[in-house]
């Protein structure tokens, strides 16, 4: 089974930078994407194989908003954690299939001044809670933009970081609680020591092609699912968004 996520940053001019053929290239059996940017009835998509689509649109047009396309429909969907506020900035889609869950995410950033960092912790902690009740049913795959490189190995220039939003100590901090909590970064667990594989980069000049990045776009997967972990790769080398696309394999 082949999983894909990515972060398209407005699907609408993804789509316009090459977003389709990707898609239907790479065949993924679920396709994820985050900060799709659009209301209902704004996009119509053609794709080569039969998808059922999966949308959590923000209330705020032109921002954040989530989808799921996957060629197994499944057992039940679910919207949010019961947050209002998440719940209106459309960031999560659960999926229910039979031996799994998928979850799709777009964690909120604690802004460049940090405004938002007290709200971010809070939300880290009641996500993670969620998550592990999911788990206790069955196990979990988590993709998304996660908005946290989690070790200095997963941005360029980790000490000038330090301070800022996305590396901070706290948010750094939440992504160890969650792996501690039962869960495994499926990148590093086929690649621990791997540098430089970053997933998203500024759009200021020349920073991509310099390849100044960081990794905060992931798949999390249930510690019990790391027997069937076949795969996780970061295809960097696809535009069409400030992030890349990241994958993950499993013979499920």
């Amino acid at each position: 089974m082949k999983l894909v996520s990515w972060n398209v940053n407005g699907l609408r001019a993804c789509v316009n930078k090459g977003f389709m053929e990707y898609f239907n290239e790479v065949d993924a059996d679920i396709f994820c994407v985050q900060e799709t940017k659009l209301q209902e009835g704004q996009i119509e998509l053609m794709f080569e194989q039969e998808y059922e689509h999966y949308w959590n649109y923000a209330q705020k047009k032109g921002y954040s908003g989530t989808a799921i396309f996957t060629k197994v429909k499944p057992l039940s969907v679910s919207y949010g954690v019961g947050d209002n506020e998440s719940e209106d900035e459309g960031r999560i889609i659960t999926l229910e299939f039979d031996k799994f869950y998928v979850v799709n995410v777009y964690t909120p950033n604690a802004k460049r001044d940090l405004s938002r960092l007290e709200y971010r912790l809070q939300w880290e902690d009641d996500f993670r809670q969620y998550l592990q009740e999911l788990d206790t049913k069955k196990p979990v795959i988590l993709c998304g933009d996660l908005n946290v490189a989690h070790q200095e190995i997963d941005i360029k220039n980790a000490k000038s970081n330090m301070k800022n939003s996305g590396f901070t100590p706290e948010e750094r901090g939440k992504m160890t609680e969650l792996l501690g909590a039962g869960f495994i970064d499926s990148f590093r667990a086929v690649y621990p020591d791997r540098e430089e594989a970053y997933s998203w980069w500024s759009y200021m000049p020349k920073v991509r092609e310099r390849n100044v990045g960081w990794r905060i776009d992931y798949f999390i997967i249930s510690e019990r699912l790391k027997p069937y972990l076949k795969g996780a790769e970061i295809d960097s080398h696809v535009l069409g968004s400030d992030h890349c696309p990241v994958l993950l394999e499993m013979d499920l």
